[in-house]
């Protein structure tokens, strides 16, 4: 039997802890940011972990986990 495959863009934008939640980073902060609030700004630094729910929507698309 054929292995499964693994998203490609899953890979790229999500990052698992070591507990198995899921990591990734928030949007709204790559142009046009003249018209939105410093703490906006502030608070889309970094990372954020998923709901749960989606959470595990992102695993079903990461078969193996991923290797980093």
């Amino acid at each position: 039997m054929s292995k499964m495959k693994t998203k490609s863009s899953v890979k790229k934008r999500f990052r698992l802890t070591a507990t198995g939640k899921v990591k990734a980073g928030h949007g709204f902060k790559r142009h046009m940011l003249a018209s939105k609030s410093p703490q906006m700004k502030r608070h889309n630094r970094g990372t954020f972990v998923l709901e749960k729910q989606d959470g595990d929507t992102v695993k079903q698309w990461l078969p193996y986990g991923l290797d980093r």
